[in-house]
């Protein structure tokens, strides 16, 4: 049965606020510009609404830091503290810095035309040398298109620029996979997890997506031994993974890939009780028909459960 749409492979994912066992989430309202770009902690929680709003029900407890960025206007980052609910007003100011248009216009591309974006970025860096959110942006691209030597340099110049760069290393880490290196990849994902002081979502996610197929590789050789130990490291990194999204989007495509390794090591009622959970945090996701239909038929087989 299919569970996962290919979105998942541009994963990986850009990412946001850890939320503690025994904690509740808050809501709180963004209001700012139209069709504006939203991320806690790096995380990205969508775009605002035509009115400029936009709903956050999972912000977890904790100071974070809320960044908004909208087409024509400069980037803002402010702090979010620790019991802000409500509404949360961000003032965005017109730019005409040209770096930042053409970084904007990447953006704009990257799910349309990546030919367009690459050039969007390569004009950005052209504009402003010193500029690393727009090397590893367009390392994103290259990843998708296949030219991973020349994302790796993209990496390398972002690098250079900012020394300790967990969302480099992130996408390092899933350059390497790409290639077929995984130790490599694993090294990366782990300095990234390590640069972020614990909290790296995109690449507790690589880690666990990385073990799966690695399980999924044993299972098929029928080494028993080792599918368990990374089907459990799997688990592990995914879960990481999933709170530290804190109900951002991309936490939907983490909770269907830690339901199928639940189900695949036979923890049936974790696999429902996380079917559960994605229900009531994403009620209206086009993918929630389908989760329900995961739960029905894991009752099915499992009368006990």
């Amino acid at each position: 049965m299919l569970r996962l749409r290919p979105i998942f492979v541009a994963i990986l994912l850009a990412f946001a606020g850890f939320a503690a066992h025994g904690q509740q989430p808050r809501e709180i309202t963004i209001s700012t510009e139209s069709a504006a770009s939203v991320w806690i902690d790096g995380v990205s929680y969508g775009k605002t609404d035509a009115q400029g709003s936009l709903v956050i029900r999972t912000v977890s407890s904790g100071a974070h830091t809320l960044k908004i960025r909208a087409a024509g206007f400069k980037e803002k980052s402010q702090p979010l503290t620790a019991v802000q609910r409500g509404t949360v007003k961000v003032v965005l100011v017109k730019t005409t810095d040209e770096a930042e248009l053409a970084f904007q216009d990447g953006e704009r591309f990257t799910s349309s035309d990546r030919d367009k974006a690459v050039e969007a970025y390569r004009k950005a860096v052209r504009l402003r040398a010193a500029y690393p959110e727009a090397y590893v942006a367009m390392a994103r691209v290259l990843t998708d298109q296949g030219n991973l030597d020349e994302a790796q340099a993209m990496i390398a110049s972002a690098r250079k620029l900012k020394p300790i760069y967990p969302e480099a290393s992130a996408v390092q880490g899933r350059i390497y996979k790409e290639d077929g290196e995984e130790a490599k990849a694993i090294a990366a994902f782990k300095r990234a997890i390590s640069e972020g002081k614990g909290f790296q979502p995109e690449a507790y996610a690589g880690l666990g997506l990385l073990y799966k197929e690695k399980a999924e590789t044993f299972g098929g050789s029928a080494d028993f031994e080792n599918e368990t130990k990374y089907y459990d490291l799997a688990a592990d990194n995914l879960s990481k993974s999933l709170k530290q999204l804190s109900g951002a989007p991309d936490a939907i495509v983490i909770y269907q890939l830690l339901g199928l390794v639940y189900e695949r090591q036979k923890k049936v009622s974790q696999a429902i009780g996380l079917y559960e959970e994605f229900l009531r945090t994403f009620p209206d996701a086009p993918e929630a028909d389908a989760v329900r239909s995961f739960i029905v038929q894991l009752k099915k087989n499992n009368p006990s459960q």
